[in-house]
């Protein structure tokens, strides 16, 4: 999930691959990991995100804990990190079709 979520906030943010890699100063290709789940950030990276982005890094971390599996993990904060990450996504894809209506009126 955290994978998605890195790619939601870049999404929303209106940036490419390459344009916050260059943000992150890493590699597009290394990005891409992150965001496919083939890669797990360090917590460097998520702190950059942070940064970039202007997000409390706990809020990152969130994500992160839902990941784990672990026994221990509140079921209330899991099921809030997942409607919040929904509600990005939904943000997300309705400035995706807003940004197309606009193209086809052009």
């Amino acid at each position: 999930m955290l994978s998605n979520a890195l790619k939601v906030i870049r999404q929303y943010h209106n940036l490419n691959q390459t344009q916050l890699a260059g943000k992150l100063s890493i590699s597009t290709s290394y990005l891409s990991e992150l965001e496919s789940g083939k890669k797990e950030p360090s917590l460097d990276i998520l702190n950059k995100y942070s940064e970039v982005f202007n997000v409390p890094l706990s809020s990152l971390v969130v994500f992160s804990e839902t990941l784990d599996g672990s026994q221990n993990m509140n079921k209330a904060r899991a099921f809030i990190s997942k409607k919040m990450l929904k509600i990005l996504e939904w943000i997300a894809d309705s400035d995706d079709e807003e940004s197309n209506q606009r193209i086809k009126k052009v």
